[in-house]
């Protein structure tokens, strides 16, 4: 049965996911903008430079802080519903980010009408995560629940000691559900499924983030709540830190030393995205849980700028990247490059060519330029969906 005594709007949730909102756009704009972003890597200690580096870097925090954040709202939502309507709106709302990756999203990303590469990214990680918790929230306490998503968290990387033949079956599935890094599936038609995340080790921080929830309830002492979330979050960093440095599990990359010392400490950091190594995890979702903490009674002009964004999360992350690419396209026209040239068949983002790009500089200023464009119109509709309770909006 629904329950009472909650707060159903945390205001440190709402800036925390704004931040990280802002900051994931930054990523896209360098891979639509920068001169080598389809010809380096930027997190390669060898080749990369410091604000390349950190450029990159700092955007692996948006992803993994999205699902825990996702999850702690998943629990907060529900308390006001049965236990059976959360997990139903979970399965649905699974279900409806999927068909969005698959339509809305994969055209965003490459423009390309004939649908030649499908890209399952964020949206099918976080569909496919919500497919899991609705499963598991019918079933569990949000106790059982943050234990089985610390279990994936922390167990996840013992899969990198199954070898499977290339193509296989069991190759496949491990690609799709446990240590994809990156798997290109071809369709009957000629075309291709890329599958860029992986489902079970995101879907465990979503679990996680859900049993973390019950921190949130009013009758949690606020105090202990912030201990706790601080207490966590330094573990998590001293457990990334000692593991590193024994560099035996918990990530598919060990670092290693480098001709220069800046050049070992970002081998260091670089810890591997795809699939999200236990390390990874640790790494990103400390600080962020240190954050929730500091954040919580937090009231200025900066945390209510990026509260704006986070309110509204899926509305700016359509039309930040429907921005960009449409960006990208009047860029490249314009830069000289013909039709023929923007649109090639062997282009996966169309109106990107390989060899277009600017500097690091100009990736920043439109990067800024863009999230500041969209500030007004992701008010406008913060504002209107407070005011107006239909039921579709809550897809949104």
């Amino acid at each position: 049965m629904p329950t009472n005594g909650i707060s159903l709007r945390v205001k440190s949730i709402d800036t925390v996911r704004g931040l990280i909102m802002v900051i994931m756009a930054l990523d896209h704009v360098r891979d639509y903008f920068h001169i080598t972003a389809f010809t380096a890597d930027p997190l390669d200690p060898a080749t990369t430079h410091g604000a390349l580096f950190f450029t990159r870097w700092i955007t692996h925090f948006c992803a993994p802080s999205f699902m825990l954040l996702s999850g702690i709202s998943a629990y907060l939502s529900g308390q006001n519903k049965t236990t059976a309507e959360t997990s139903s709106f979970l399965l649905k709302r699974g279900l409806w980010l999927i068909v969005v990756e698959l339509t809305f999203m994969t055209f965003a990303f490459s423009f390309d009408v004939t649908f030649k590469t499908i890209f399952l990214a964020v949206l099918w990680a976080l569909g496919t995560s919500m497919l899991v918790l609705g499963l598991f929230v019918r079933f569990f306490s949000p106790k059982t629940i943050l234990i089985a998503g610390l279990v994936l968290i922390f167990g996840h990387n013992l899969f990198d000691l199954v070898k499977a033949a290339p193509g296989s079956g069991l190759d496949i599935f491990l690609g799709i559900f446990m240590k994809g890094a990156g798997l290109f599936v071809p369709r009957g038609d000629g075309g291709n499924i890329a599958f860029l995340y992986v489902i079970l080790p995101w879907a465990g921080i979503m679990m996680s983030g859900y049993g973390l929830g019950v921190i949130y309830n009013r009758a949690f002492p606020e105090q202990k709540r912030k201990k706790l979330l601080l207490q966590s979050g330094a573990a998590a960093i001293v457990i990334f830190i000692t593991l590193r440095l024994i560099n035996v599990y918990g990530d598919q990359a060990p670092w290693s030393v480098q001709i220069e010392g800046f050049r070992t400490f970002f081998s260091f950091l670089n810890a591997s995205k795809y699939p999200p190594s236990l390390l990874f995890s640790l790494m990103t979702l400390g600080p962020i849980l240190i954050l929730l903490a500091l954040t919580e009674h937090t009231n200025t002009k900066l945390t209510r700028f990026f509260t704006v964004y986070g309110k509204v999360p899926f509305f700016y992350f359509m039309l930040h990247f429907y921005l960009i690419h449409l960006l990208t396209m009047v860029a490249v026209l314009s830069s000289g490059y013909t039709w023929t040239q923007a649109t090639a068949p062997e282009l996966f983002f169309k109106f990107r060519p390989v060899d277009f790009g600017y500097s690091l500089g100009m990736v920043y200023v439109i990067w800024i330029s863009i999230f500041l464009a969209l500030y007004y119109p992701c008010k406008w509709f913060g504002n209107y969906r407070e005011r107006n309770k239909q039921w579709w909006l809550s897809y949104l």
